[in-house]
């Protein structure tokens, strides 16, 4: 089905997306919610309840399964929400109807909606009329989810481990499969085998003949192998994939995947030239395993979407992906953290966002996942690591323990940012006897590491005046460089008129385009790992540096092919683009004559 809009949200940390759905899916717009804290969902489930007069049940972790259980009712709950909402749109339609002339005006100007409305309005046609248009025409927004499938840590009951589907990712994916949703799973941050074999134990992520799915699955992948590997992998099991959501490695929000140096424009490039091979040769493999297992082979041809998000600014860019990569939709994330009728993020954390400049803005290694992860300089959160370094007691209490992965000295695992863990490898550095230069330099990696998994939901409790004395009150918050062209709050008309070409909410004339941006980045990241390779580097470090400059380089001569040859965009900044590939050429030359030199010592 054609989507309302050519725009989607995607999942912003853990908390600022977490009941998205519910404020903007009634205007047809498909949005994002993170799966990763069931305590922070349940939460938010007795809010709404009380909020909406709906009856609730706690469930409470003594009861078996309770993280997917707890999922199950809170996408439920929102599901049930956001369809009264659009009900009540459509019921309540006439020309005179606020929240119908949002969802119009809102429409792109191309939509054929808004145009057979702006006729019916026009000649003076009664409210039922409208409503039957309203009731055939309009369409909700869908309700996606998101799951992190390397956050898949093992559980226990007192000492005992407990089975594989009680992981905390697989919990989620339960959750999700048994909850009323027709909607999406997007799949983040690489395979994850046991995960994608678990999904085919439920029905919903299977089509039925005329190829419908009650549940599909979004792949997020940084480029095309990726894509073809994960979704070969996915339809062995009898799984289509029915999105490939392809992300800027490192102009985006959240974690980085800085891959080999891919950039985004020859990614989308290659999944243009070679959407339909990837379509066959995944649908052999599908239909194969389809037959294998006695299922349904839908008579109707199996198809995907290819999007795209990270970094997208202007409306000509939003309309250039669109139509020179065929795409199906363009994500915008960080500029909706700056809309508080779409996303929730508390007041202060929302006046730093407005504030914030490039410097504010970088590639940090606070993620306890040991994946580069974009930051706010001077987050509460950060705020609050500091200040129990300065107390002599680095580290997080470690609440939720969503994280703790790493078992290098305790089976069950722990986060990287505990205090028990950093305590431990501390005591371990201390035994080494190093000197104090190269004694700091590992000091300051481990204290690094900040409790990202509560910081990253806790915004939504303080948003709605909620209980924080578990969390605390620190508010870790992963905007991209993006973020720093707003610099106010904006209203959901402004951004998505934005979007459209119909308003401009960036006041500043210095953004740069979005693929220069993303170049600009990949090169500082590639300087900085060379400055890291200086002091000793393997034969693995030399490939992969070599390889990632060689990948840049390809990419430069890409643009500069792109921008000479593009008609009808871009043409006032075209000229200037090419002065910037230039400089980046001259660069990235210098860079590799560098790795060079070190591989000759």
């Amino acid at each position: 089905m054609k989507k309302t809009h050519s725009f989607h949200i995607p999942v912003m940390g853990i908390g600022f997306t977490i009941d998205t759905p519910l404020k903007v899916a009634q205007y047809g717009m498909d949005s994002v919610i993170s799966l990763v804290d069931d305590i922070l969902l349940e939460k938010l489930r007795k809010m709404y309840s009380d909020k909406f007069e709906v009856s609730y049940h706690e469930i409470t972790d003594k009861i078996e399964d309770f993280r997917a259980k707890r999922i199950t009712a809170y996408l439920n709950l929102i599901s049930d929400l956001a369809e009264q909402k659009f009900e009540s749109l459509k019921t309540m339609a006439s020309e005179k109807s606020d929240a119908l002339l949002a969802y119009v005006n809102m429409l792109p100007d191309s939509s054929k909606a808004k145009q057979e409305f702006k006729k019916l309005s026009s000649n003076g046609f009664k409210a039922s009329e409208i409503k039957k248009w309203a009731s055939k025409k309009l369409q909700m927004g869908s309700i996606d989810v998101n799951i992190m499938t390397k956050v898949d840590k093992d559980n226990y009951i007192k000492n005992e481990k407990l089975e594989v589907k009680y992981n905390d990712a697989h919990a989620a994916l339960r959750g999700f499969a048994n909850s009323k949703l027709s909607s999406s799973v997007v799949l983040s941050a690489g395979m994850n085998p046991r995960l994608f074999a678990y999904m085919a134990q439920f029905n919903d992520f299977f089509p039925d003949k005329n190829g419908q799915f009650k549940k599909r699955i979004i792949l997020k992948v940084s480029d095309y192998r990726s894509a073809l590997i994960q979704g070969k992998f996915l339809a062995k099991k009898g799984l289509w994939v029915s999105e490939y959501r392809i992300e800027s490695g490192l102009n985006c929000g959240g974690h980085a995947f800085a891959t080999d140096g891919y950039l985004l424009g020859p990614v989308l490039s290659e999944f243009k030239l070679k959407r339909k091979e990837l379509q066959d040769t995944i649908k052999a493999v599908w239909h194969q395993e389809l037959l294998n297992t006695n299922r349904a082979i839908p008579e109707k041809r199996a198809t995907f979407k290819v999007t795209t998000q990270g970094g997208v600014g202007t409306d000509e860019e939003h309309t250039f992906l669109l139509n020179h990569y065929n795409l199906d939709s363009v994500g915008w994330g960080s500029p909706f953290l700056l809309v508080p009728e779409a996303t929730t993020v508390d007041s202060e954390t929302l006046n730093k966002l407005a504030k914030a400049k490039e410097e504010d803005l970088y590639l940090s290694d606070i993620s306890p996942l040991g994946v580069p992860f974009n930051n706010l300089r001077n987050n509460t959160k950060d705020l609050e690591k500091q200040a129990l370094i300065n107390k002599g007691r680095p580290g997080s209490s470690c609440p939720k323990k969503f994280v703790a992965l790493n078992t290098e000295f305790k089976d069950k695992g722990m986060c990287t940012a505990s205090r028990a863990y950093q305590f431990n490898k501390i005591k371990d550095l201390e035994k080494q006897n190093l000197q104090q230069a190269d004694y700091l330099k590992q000091y300051n990696k481990i204290i690094e590491k900040s409790c990202t998994c509560v910081g990253l939901g806790t915004s939504a409790l303080l948003a709605y005046n909620l209980d924080t004395k578990v969390e605390g009150n620190g508010v870790s918050i992963c905007p991209g460089p993006n973020m720093a062209y707003y610099d106010k709050t904006m209203s959901l008309e402004n951004i998505t008129d934005h979007i459209y070409g119909r308003a401009n909410m960036v006041s500043r004339s210095d953004r740069p385009n979005l693929f220069i941006k993303e170049l600009d980045i990949y090169i500082d990241y590639l300087k900085n790992k060379m400055e890291d390779a200086k002091t000793s580097m393997s034969k693995k470090e030399e490939k992969y540096l070599k390889t990632f400059s060689e990948n840049l380089k390809a990419g430069i001569l890409y643009y500069q092919d792109l921008f000479q040859n593009v008609k009808h965009s871009f043409e006032d900044i075209r000229l200037t683009v090419l002065k910037n590939l230039e400089n980046s050429e001259l660069i990235l030359n210098k860079i590799c004559f560098e790795i060079t030199e070190l591989q000759v010592k």
